[in-house]
Order: structure tokens, then sequence, then C-alpha cells
């Protein structure tokens, strides 16, 4: 008989605004070991590789078993528990960023059914977690190796998925808008310029964004610099009015404005919390 065990990795920094990953592991479960009810505050995809168990959500219980796939979403209140004969066994790995929602939303992983039955790709979803796993560190370099493993794996749900024609012509014109505000947010950009750039008009555009990420292109944009902010002013000495400008605002008074309307408390004051 195998022994119970289980190897985590939970990362003490997560560098990467776009995605990062923030545990990883695998574990053998006791008998009708259970985690929950609770929430958490990122993503978290298990993949089980033996035996049985039971996932409770939104009053619903999937009961489920090797080569199932189960996610859960952040602050939603979850429970599962492992089989009290057959137990299971399964590899998982958390995520956060302002990817991962537009990737989990190609996939065919849904608020109401979290699962995904018998993966024909179960192998290597578990292979691609333990190569998240083998490079774990709390190095910038193994942040970066870690995330560049997370979206192999999330590719193969995305490969694997059965969406629409439609659905997927609105997740790519979110995913040019978002590789657009990646690539220009220290500019002075609006959201003509995005939509622009993705080639549909602006209430398309709007729509899509709704659709997808539940949020307009100006709220990602905003949420997306202020997220940028936040690491430049925990990581790095420039002024105030520098990181206005690196996040393509032109006016620093505005920029402190709309970071203490979303954060608390103004930039200063988040600065001297972590120094």
């Amino acid at each position: 008989m195998v022994k119970n065990y289980k190897n985590s990795y939970k990362v003490t920094e997560k560098e990467l605004v776009s995605l990062s990953v923030y545990n990883v592991g695998f574990q053998k479960c006791d008998a009708l070991y259970q985690w929950g009810p609770g929430i958490r505050d990122h993503y978290l995809i298990h993949y089980i590789i033996s035996g049985k168990g039971c996932y409770k959500v939104h009053g619903q219980t999937f009961l489920l078993h090797a080569g199932d796939t189960f996610l859960v979403y952040p602050n939603t209140e979850v429970l599962y528990c492992a089989d009290e004969s057959d137990p299971w066994e399964y590899a998982w790995v958390g995520f956060t960023g302002s990817d991962a929602s537009m990737i989990l939303n190609a996939t065919d992983f849904t608020p109401d059914v979290p699962i995904i039955r018998d993966t024909p790709l179960g192998d290597n979803i578990r292979r691609q977690i333990l190569h998240i796993y083998d490079a774990r560190g709390n190095e910038f370099e193994h942040a970066v190796e870690m995330t560049g493993r997370l979206y192999t794996m999330l590719a193969l749900f995305m490969h694997g998925a059965t969406r629409s024609g439609s659905q997927n012509s609105t997740h790519s014109y979110v995913q040019k808008g978002i590789e657009f505000i990646s690539s220009n947010y220290s500019y002075a950009i609006t959201v003509e310029d995005i939509a622009d750039y993705v080639g549909v008009s602006r209430s398309h555009l709007f729509r899509s964004f709704e659709t997808v990420l539940g949020q307009s292109p100006k709220e990602y944009l905003t949420d997306f610099r202020m997220k940028q902010a936040c690491y430049l002013l925990e990581h790095s000495d420039l002024s105030i009015t520098a990181i206005a400008n690196s996040l393509g605002f032109d006016n620093s008074l505005y920029f402190s404005k709309t970071f203490h309307k979303q954060k608390g408390m103004s930039p200063k004051e988040y600065r001297n919390a972590f120094h």
C-alpha cells in the first residue's frame, strides 16, 4: 500500500502581474480528508491522479474520479473531500493575475460547472503541474519559469475546449485588448486606442470585456496600472511623479486620486507600509 503523502510549495512573493503561481503541489490523501467549507483568494486547479472524492460548490455535489479536474474560483465557498474507501491522489496549482480569468474563460470550466471529466490530456496536465513544482524557488527567474510552465498547462485546457466560434471570437477580442494594454499601459492610451487595435467598435469591445471579464476595458486598464503601481511602490525608489508618468498618467495628482480610490490610501501611505 502506498503511504499517504503531501508535497507542496507556496510562493512567498507574487512578482508577476499578468499571471503568477500562488502554490503548487501533489498529495495522496487519507480517507475522508477534507478541505473546507472555505474560500480561496486565488484560482486553484486540482487534477485527480487516482482514487475518488467529491467537490461541493454552489449547492451542487460533483462526484469525481481519476482523470477528472476541478477548479476553485476565487472568493467562492467550496468543500472537497476524499472518498472513504478509495481516497484520491491529486496534483494542484494555484494562481492569480490579470490574465487568469480570460484564459479560463477560453476553457470548458465555468462557475456553474467548474469541472472537466476524463480529459484525454490528463497525463500531460499532471506532468505540467509537476514541471511547475520542479521549477519552484524564490528568485525572480523561478517565478518566470513557473509562470511559463503554468501558461503551457493552461493552454492544454484551451486546446481541449469545446467553446463555440462566437465565444472564441469574443475571447480573442479581449485577448488582443489585454495584449495592447500590457504593451502600452505606460502611454496615455484611451479605450478608443484599444478598440482600434483590436479592430472593433468601442461598444463591441465594451460588451466583450463585460462578457469575459465582468468589467469594462477602462476598469481593466485602471486595475492593470494600479497593480503595476503597487509593484513600483514596493520595489523601487521612483518618486510618485515618476511612477505616475511610467503608468501613462500625465498628472500625478490624478494618479494619486485614482490610487486612493482603489486602495483606500495614498501612494505614499502604501509605500510607507512596505518600508
